[in-house]
């Protein structure tokens, strides 16, 4: 699929829980919090009964308030789930 149709699918689920895997077969959970031209923003999943989640990623790093997020290219995204269970 094309970096286009991502960043559509990135924008439609933004705010919500998905896991990415990306083309060197990496798996990302998080939720969608920013979507660039070029890279979607992850915020980790956090533990489900309270407190903070922090994770990192090898694709740059950001921060929003309850935790440490990663940025991962379109270009590399080979698929995408909604996590419904979250």
């Amino acid at each position: 699929m094309t970096v286009e149709h991502y960043h559509a699918m990135c924008h439609r689920c933004r705010g919500r829980a998905v896991e990415i895997r990306t083309r060197d077969g990496r798996l990302h959970r998080g939720i969608i919090r920013n979507v660039s031209p070029r890279s979607v923003y992850l915020e980790p999943l956090g533990p489900r009964r309270g407190g903070y989640g922090y994770g990192y990623g090898g694709y740059g790093y950001g921060f929003w308030g309850g935790g440490f997020g990663w940025g991962i290219a379109l270009g590399l995204i080979a698929g995408i789930s909604l996590l419904w269970w979250w």
